[in-house]
């Protein structure tokens, strides 16, 4: 079998710029189409290689990630409206989201066209802003956040049509159940078996007694509205999206279609969780 695969390289890695030049021959030489962003391209030295625009990107059979998580990320973003799985290889520390390590490349591609893998569904985020800004999809969370330092921003939540409260505070998260162990628990909030469908709503620092996460349905609708007195800054999965004004609001809701994660074998998330906190058994 042969297919349509794009390569998404981490651009401030060297070692990922080499591995990309050896999974691009690895592809060619068994037949494969091979796309690459012309920002990666560049990057990796790879500039023979095009990359579809949106429309064809559903094309791809896989999308093959060379980085961390953020890369991860990125991928994402770029293909999953179009259902394509996403092979992550691991540059960073102890990636949540990738699946191999760039030794086993080759062995991992071999196995996808092989069909030997299987796919894990994780929940997206649907970001919207009333028409200010496009509509965007995040994996991991969307957060508002003070514009000027030593500020606070007020803002409103409503959950599914009614007001639940107001917060003064230095931002709101609302992140998936994948983004749950970015910034949401570096912030203290619960860490979510991430193939949920839910969300977490947390405050960062907030200016009152009730600092509580949420855990909100994927379908239960959640506007923040950004109230009278300072500007705020809307952030998707660590992207700046732009700065919002008092009046404005943001909705987050469960995606239309969820990130397709490429997995061999078990993948324990929690094995993963313990080993990157470095829990001990006792």
């Amino acid at each position: 079998m042969t297919g349509r695969v794009g390569v998404l390289v981490h651009r401030d890695k060297p070692e990922a710029a080499l591995l990309a030049k050896r999974a691009t021959a690895w592809l060619s030489e068994r037949g494969h189409e091979v796309w690459v962003p012309p920002d990666d391209a560049a990057a990796a030295g790879l500039e023979e290689w095009t990359w579809p625009d949106e429309q064809h990107a559903a094309d791809l059979d896989l999308a093959v990630s060379l980085g961390g998580d953020g890369t991860m990320l990125r991928t994402v973003d770029l293909v999953c409206a179009g259902g394509v799985p996403v092979l992550g290889v691991n540059f960073g520390h102890l990636g949540y989201l990738t699946e191999c390590e760039p030794s086993d490349l080759e062995a991992a591609l071999g196995r996808f066209f092989a069909g030997d893998f299987r796919i894990e569904e994780r929940m997206t985020l649907d970001v919207r802003t009333a028409g200010r800004y496009p509509g965007v999809i995040a994996l991991n969370e969307a957060w508002l956040e003070k514009t000027l330092p030593g500020h606070t921003v007020r803002m409103s939540l409503s959950i599914a049509g009614a007001v639940f409260t107001t917060y003064a505070a230095d931002g709101l998260i609302v992140s998936t159940p994948t983004g749950s162990t970015a910034y949401n628990l570096s912030v203290r909030g619960p860490i979510v078996s991430p193939t949920l469908r839910a969300m977490v709503v947390k405050p960062v620092s907030p200016h009152q007694l009730f600092d509580y996460a949420l855990v909100l349905d994927a379908d239960e609708e959640v506007a923040v509205e950004v109230l009278e007195g300072r500007t705020a800054t809307l952030l998707v999965d660590g992207q700046r999206v732009g700065e919002l004004e008092p009046g404005d609001t943001v909705t987050c809701r469960g995606g239309p279609y969820p990130a397709r994660l490429v997995r061999f074998g078990a993948h324990d998330f929690h094995q993963i969780l313990k080993a990157k906190f470095a829990l001990a058994d006792r």
